[in-house]
């Protein structure tokens, strides 16, 4: 009894620990969000502010899981009542009201879920009480953080006064534009460290074919010049219309589209005039075949659309002092070159030959703008893709991931990042019936490009993973195309190429490359699908072994570094399958002379198989990791965690994955190059981390992993999004100050590669209720414990 009553003291630290585990496991289980409150109007109301908000909320919820709750508090006054069915609007502000500002403040005061109020500030929303405004942010004592939608420069003094207030109370401030923020700075008396720069969001469209449009929508042969937005005289459209003749006179096709209904505050107050007096512009002028009204309020897809097919866009506004507008930035991001009035947000934007500006209501000049674009489709495409690079970073998504970041500090919320959906689309796209193509111009395949035995047995790979999970029939289709043109690439001894061209010719660059990586990467591919033989068709899997068995006794001569990770892969799957002496030999052939470089390079401080760093490391301690695990030789275990600490611990800081730059390599007591940051790089570590974690049960690992894949979403020094969403494609790299936006074979097949990879560790709610489960269930195998 002595000895059990003193063991327990022993082990009390212990179960203090497992109960302290369970009360937080308790806790997660029965989590509450923190709350977003945004004060915003908000659809059905029709206005930009609304539209803004609507869609950055989506882009928060879609990028984020189990993260926080946004609800929204409408807008409203005595004009403008509605009806709400979004269940996220919890509160509704009655402007016109005193009393529903006091109520507002108390409610949110009393809500201890609330963390953060995030406030859209236009001077028209609370102009008919600015006094009750300014009592009520006051009152409410919460973080606060104003979205300005429009700064004013050289303010009076009873706008200075007024912007001061707010200003004074906020916590944190947003503004669209680097001139928005330096007006604040200039103007107002506001320190620049509060300020923070979020330009207005944009969609991600999937650059559909102008002309494929045109037909769509009854506009084929046809020049088209657009504008859209809630149509009131502050357009200024008639600018456009009295440079149309002039146009006209160089493109007869030429075709203006003005997209949009009326506001609702002009239709109430002024009913149709302006657009009647558009309307009877057009008849003096003559030109009723070369204008059309879409006189409706345009749902997203139709927009989005509509500015794909136009080649020339059209902003005129009349205001000098509109800080920013949605419409033109809709418009860049659906790659259309840009004719803007000077207002600060064109000015930023279209330098450097992405767009041109003219005077306010200068239809000369506007005319002249136009005629020179229509006459250049050269000039034009400059711009487009000028205009694409200095936009992508305003995604939608992106918008999210600033906001987040700065609401989360705010109000003290750790963020999750969701899982995009597996979306196949760019992958397709990429393929043809012979192949997986290489390249590709933004997300339009480049047939040019040719196609590569590389980046097929990589897509064999994913698309396997693919049907692994979803049993999708339709996948084993490419898994057919894939592993016929490994069959194509191929020679009857069993030596691979790796470069086919258009007209499925070896290209001589096949003569001036190394290609034992090429070979070892279709092994990989090869061995991967033949472990798959009770999921994937037998005619595919023996087709596999086939090939695989035809190249493996080549391989015993290569001895490049990272083709021999590659081959020890597709060893590794292969021996899940079809056990036989030879896959033994070769492995541990393998596994020695990786052990042996790394005994020849390796000492106190320099940990690896190389003198340097450089592409793919990831593999070759996963690789010794794998022949481990069918040897039992502790050497390989080691060697493979001692090496694959040691990479992370330079590829890693405490919050992101930084891989080692394609600009040059880490040489050992070098100094590291920083950017120059490639998917595969991520993917290949990914890959990795999944091993090491599944092997050696580290948490570490699984978080490191966690870390590396929101590199695609976010978690990169730019913070910007790698993954496109909407094409299902991975843009091509990052670089210091930009995202190559390209979408090739090899960045879009990696992408897919981790993110199937990562499914069941995390990034999802399902995932989230699973790891809390996980956790109880470890809590419980504790507890059973006998002490």
């Amino acid at each position: 009894m002595k000895t059990r009553k003193n063991a327990g003291k022993k082990f009390q630290p212990y179960n203090n620990l497992i109960e302290q585990l369970a009360a937080q496991a308790a806790e997660a289980d029965n989590k509450i969000l923190p709350e977003i409150l945004v004060i915003t109007t908000f659809p059905p109301r029709q206005c930009g502010i609304a539209t803004y908000s609507q869609d950055l909320i989506k882009a928060l919820n879609d990028h984020y899981v189990d993260s926080f709750a946004i609800k929204i508090c409408a807008l409203e006054n005595n004009n403008e009542k509605h009806s709400y069915t979004d269940p996220a609007v919890k509160y509704i502000l009655d402007v016109s009201d005193p009393e529903s500002y006091n109520q507002l403040a108390q409610a949110i005061n009393e809500d201890d879920n609330i963390k953060v109020v995030l406030m859209q500030h236009e001077f028209g929303l609370v102009h008919e009480s600015v006094s009750n405004f300014n009592f009520f942010i006051n009152d409410v004592k919460k973080p606060l953080a104003v979205v300005f939608h429009t700064v004013l420069p050289g303010p009076n003094d009873e706008l200075r006064a007024n912007v001061q207030h707010i200003l004074d109370r906020a916590d944190s401030l947003i503004v669209m534009t680097n001139n928005a923020s330096d007006i604040l700075v200039r103007d107002y008396i506001v320190n620049r460290d509060k300020i923070t720069v979020i330009p207005h969001g944009t969609h991600l469209v999937a650059h559909t074919d102008e002309n494929e449009l045109k037909r769509k929508y009854g506009f084929e042969g046809r020049t088209i010049l657009s504008t859209f937005g809630l149509l009131s005289a502050g357009k200024s459209i008639e600018t456009t219309l009295d440079a149309l003749p002039a146009v006209i006179k160089n493109t007869p096709d030429v075709l203006f589209l003005i997209i949009g209904k009326t506001h609702p505050t002009v239709a109430l107050n002024e009913g149709e005039a302006y657009r009647d007096s558009l309307i009877a512009k057009i008849t003096e002028l003559g030109i009723e075949e070369n204008v059309k009204f879409i006189n409706k309020y345009v749902d997203l897809n139709e927009l989005l659309e509509y500015l794909q097919l136009t080649d020339v866009y059209l902003f005129t506004s009349k205001d000098p002092n509109q800080a920013v507008s949605g419409t033109f930035s809709y418009a860049l991001s659906c790659g259309c070159p840009i004719i803007s009035t000077p207002i600060p947000h064109a000015k930023e934007v279209l330098a450097g030959e992405t767009g041109f500006t003219f005077d306010f209501g200068n239809s000369g000049q506007l005319a002249d703008r136009i005629n020179t674009l229509l006459s250049d489709s050269e000039l034009r495409r400059t711009m487009v893709l000028n205009g694409l690079h200095k936009i992508i970073h305003t995604a939608w998504e992106n918008s999210a991931v600033d906001h987040a970041k700065l609401l989360s500090q705010m109000g003290n919320i750790k963020l999750e990042y969701r899982n995009p959906a597996v979306n196949l689309n760019h992958i397709k796209a990429m393929t043809t019936d012979f192949g997986m193509l290489q390249f590709s111009q933004l997300n339009r395949p480049d047939l040019n490009s040719g196609h590569t035995l590389d980046d097929n047995a990589r897509a064999m790979i994913a698309m396997s993973q693919y049907y692994k999970q979803y049993k999708d029939p339709e996948a084993l289709r490419y898994i057919k195309i894939y592993l016929d043109f490994i069959e194509f690439c191929q020679f009857e001894d069993g030596r691979f190429m790796n470069y086919v061209d258009v007209n499925k010719q070896f290209t001589a660059q096949n003569k001036n490359e190394n290609l034992e990586d090429s070979a070892g990467r279709a092994m990989w591919a090869l061995g991967y699908v033949v472990s798959l033989s009770n999921i994937l068709p037998l005619e595919i899997t023996a087709k596999a072994a086939r090939m695989f068995q035809r190249s493996l006794s080549l391989t015993k001569n290569i001895y490049s570094t990272r083709a021999m990770a590659f081959v020890i892969k597709g060893l590794y799957y292969y021996n899940r399958k079809i056990k036989d002496a030879d896959t033994l030999i070769y492995i541990k052939l393998f596994a020695d002379r990786l052990v042996q470089m790394y005994l020849h390079e390796s000492d106190d401080e320099w940990k690896w198989f190389e003198g340097y760093l450089t592409y793919a490391n990831s593999l070759l301690p996963e690789a010794l990791l794998l022949c481990h695990t069918i040897t039992g030789d502790e050497t390989y275990k080691e060697i493979a965690k001692e090496s694959f600490d040691f990479l992370i611990s330079h590829t890693f800081d405490e919050n992101a994955i930084r891989i080692i730059s394609n600009r040059s390599w880490l040489y050992r007591g070098g100094k590291r190059e920083r950017y120059g940051e490639q998917p595969i790089d991520v993917a290949y570590t990914i890959l990795a981390l999944r091993k090491f974690h599944d092997i050696f049960k580290s948490e570490e690992y699984l978080n490191k992993m966690e870390m590396a894949f929101n590199w695609f979403l976010g978690n990169n020094h730019l913070q910007q999004i790698i993954y496109n969403p909407c094409t299902g494609g991975c843009f091509d790299g990052l670089e210091e100050y930009n995202v190559n936006l390209n979408q090739g074979a090899e960045s879009t097949v990696s992408y897919l590669m981790a993110r199937l990879t990562i499914t069941k560790y995390f990034g999802n709610a399902d995932m989230v209720y699973f790891r809390r489960k996980q956790r109880a269930a470890k809590i419980s195998a504790l507890r059973s414990l006998e002490f």
